[in-house]
């Protein structure tokens, strides 16, 4: 019987990847320069977590190229579900958020590399080929930053005080940033208002800020500068 896979240039099976992002032209444009590669071939596209899940169920795929800003839910969340729903499908993280912030957090999550969509198309090629043999991908610069930080001992809260957010405090951080209300929030995460107050609460602890007002300055301020990255 005929293999269901198509193969790639060498004869061996060709990798398959799902895209997940909530930009249409992202993902077009991804599947475009994927599927330029001789042993790689797109299998679906979704810009949800709940259509991620569904797809990557149905489609098995080796690689999940995954956005962290999605709609209705957050990539690292996705990244966790995706451990104990589909622990086989690999997972590359491409985003334009701060690498030196996220690029740890998806690792803990369960993902197997971190790269910035601003970066070369050859990096993004390589970053996947990587990630689909099993092995871990981060930048040159990221590489060497965990390397220098262990080699001082330094622990990285010094260096970036957003660090000692957890994933969900710092979702909310950057959703107050975008300009969402509170209640907007709790609509999109599925939580209650009062638990996105207490967020907000912890956010204004972590971070020494005095009231709302400054909470979301800092949060607005934030999202400005990794937009123009």
């Amino acid at each position: 019987m005929q293999s269901p896979f198509k193969n790639g240039g060498d004869g061996s099976k060709m990798k398959r990847i799902v895209i997940v992002d909530d930009h249409p032209i992202v993902r077009e444009g991804f599947a475009k320069l994927i599927n330029s590669e001789k042993d790689f071939e797109v299998v679906g596209m979704a810009e949800n977590a709940n259509e991620a899940i569904t797809l990557i169920q149905d489609k098995e795929p080796d690689v999940a190229m995954v956005d962290l800003s999605l709609k209705e839910s957050s990539g690292i969340e996705l990244i966790k579900d995706l451990q104990g729903l589909c622990p086989d499908v690999r997972i590359l993280v491409v985003s334009l958020h701060d690498e030196e912030l996220y690029s740890e957090r998806v690792l803990r999550a369960g993902a197997k590399g971190f790269i910035m969509k601003a970066e070369a198309v050859d990096d993004i090629i390589t970053a996947v080929k990587k990630v689909a043999k099993g092995e871990i991908y981060l930048s040159a610069r990221m590489q060497a930053k965990m390397i220098e930080l262990m080699a001082s001992g330094k622990r990285k809260e010094s260096i970036n005080p957003l660090d000692i957010l957890s994933d969900r405090e710092l979702e909310v951080f950057n959703m107050v940033g975008n300009g969402m209300k509170t209640k907007n929030i709790a609509e999109q995460l599925n939580l209650s208002i009062k638990t996105i107050e207490t967020y907000k609460s912890h956010l204004k602890i972590k971070l020494q800020l005095k009231d709302g007002v400054e909470l979301i300055q800092r949060a607005v301020e934030w999202n400005m500068k990794q937009n123009v990255r």
